[in-house]
């Protein structure tokens, strides 16, 4: 029963579909899987079992009464932590919301609920999402499942480890300066950082500050894009939110990839890489020949979207102000300092992020005139112990801040572009090095394929962790 646990969420979805599986053996499987793994993982934080079975039982029913099931149908899912779901406990890693139960769904678990998922809780992250590294006072430091000594990465550690260690078919996660992207490298499995409205945010504290996005996590791309397509789609409460067809998301993806114009930037414009993440990824660059791509050297220059990303995250956490004052000795020094420099900022420093914001895109706007995918680094390092808030070195750099060393991440996230982390080796000593596809604005169609053919050609993502005995 195991084995099913590992299964693309793809084949799991027909299975269930023509009743070679139940949704409620399925869902034992997943659970059996929980208990073994989760206790020495801590990637699931909040669990309910007996909810999630008897929402099995209910799918099962309604499959034999005659109903037409969902694209997601009897699969089971978690939430991260940071997003509400009604009746079950939503802390944000926060010891001020350790007893928070929300009254209201997040849209994508609406959707996802609509689809025919069936959720078995929720998934560890950072305190208040902040830092690519997954621990909290109130649950703890989620453990990477290729070596228990480092780190998940963040802020959707608990969902990269849940899906690599079969405990769900599929998971929801958001990134703001690569939290979808960094853990999934971290984990050997694949997440999608989408463009700014394909999955539409409510609710949203700042619905007019687009750079934290929510999208899919899972073991293969496949399963992504089937998540996506459940996920995106219009909704009139996002006001950037996209009208497109999200059903096209299901499309198939073993397509010709030839002719394909592959920009290689190793470092992403002159950050610093760990030599053992450029080892790795320096041994892929063939891949995109034999799948017959055109692959250039190109280093886009995004050096001001640095910058850009200080100011109009600090803008997004000066927020939180308001939730923190008078708790201020229960939040970590990292968020205090975040929400200070926003709290610091002049109207002409975001005035000034904006202007240069828009010319970061129209930058990347014309280097996709010239190529199709970007190819880079996702993390600039390996996953590093779990016992380090955050590097404060990279290769002789030193890091400034908490947030620096995620820059090859947070650049994109300045551009808008949707960008996918798929697995892409392993460095000598056993850990997961992703490689991160960037395609064109609003382009994640095309951008799927391609990942879909380097996925195809390396199968790394099959290689699974050690499991609990």
């Amino acid at each position: 029963m195991d084995e099913l646990c590992f299964l693309p969420a793809t084949e799991l979805a027909r299975r269930l579909r023509a009743k070679e599986l139940s949704a409620r053996e399925l869902m034992r499987a997943h659970l059996a899987q929980i208990e073994r793994e989760n206790p020495r993982l801590n990637a699931i934080v909040t669990l309910d079992a007996e909810g999630a079975l008897a929402a099995a039982q209910r799918a099962d029913d309604a499959l034999a009464r005659g109903a037409q099931p969902g694209p997601l149908h009897g699969l089971p899912v978690a939430h991260k932590d940071t997003v509400l779901t009604r009746g079950m406990r939503t802390t944000f890693g926060s010891p001020i919301l350790a007893d928070f139960v929300p009254d209201v769904d997040a849209l994508l678990v609406q959707r996802q609920r609509a689809a025919g998922a069936i959720a078995v809780g929720k998934t560890n992250v950072p305190e208040f999402a902040a830092g690519s590294q997954t621990f909290n006072p109130v649950f703890g430091a989620t453990r990477n499942p290729y070596d228990l000594g480092k780190t998940c990465g963040g802020s959707s550690g608990g969902a990269a480890v849940a899906l690599a260690t079969g405990m769900v078919a599929l998971a929801d996660g958001s990134d703001l300066g690569g939290s979808l992207r960094n853990p999934a490298n971290f984990c050997n499995v694949v997440g999608l950082r989408p463009s700014l409205g394909r999955v539409p945010q409510w609710p949203a504290e700042n619905g007019w500050l687009p750079i934290a996005v929510s999208g899919p996590m899972g073991r293969t791309v496949g399963d992504v894009a089937l998540l996506l397509s459940v996920l995106a789609g219009p909704d009139a409460r996002d006001p950037f939110a996209l009208d497109d067809d999200p059903r096209t998301f299901r499309d198939p993806l073993d397509l010709d990839v030839r002719g394909t114009r592959v920009a290689w930037s190793p470092t992403l414009g002159g950050l610093p890489v760990e030599p053992a993440v450029r080892v790795v990824l320096d041994a892929q660059r063939a891949v995109f020949d034999r799948l017959g791509c055109v692959l250039d050297a190109a280093e886009p220059d995004l050096s001001a979207a640095d910058e850009v990303f200080f100011v109009l995250r600090a803008l997004l956490f000066a927020g939180l102000r308001p939730l923190i004052a008078g708790h201020e000795s229960l939040v970590k020094e990292t968020v205090r300092w975040n929400v200070d420099a926003g709290l610091a900022l002049t109207g002409a420093q975001v005035a000034a992020a904006d202007v240069a914001r828009t010319k970061v895109f129209a930058q990347m706007h014309a280097f996709f005139e010239r190529y199709d995918v970007l190819a880079a680094p996702v993390n600039q390092v390996s996953p590093f112990p779990i016992d380090v808030p955050y590097p404060t070195e990279i290769d002789g750099v030193q890091m400034e801040t908490y947030v620096d060393w995620m820059r090859s991440c947070s650049r994109i996230t300045v551009t808008g572009h949707p960008a996918i982390s798929v697995p892409a080796g392993f460095t000598a000593e056993g850990l997961p090095v992703g490689i991160q596809l960037i395609g064109r604005h609003r382009g994640e169609a095309a951008l799927l394929r391609v990942a879909a053919a380097f996925e195809a050609a390396t199968r790394v993502g099959e290689r699974r962790p050690a499991l609990a005995l």
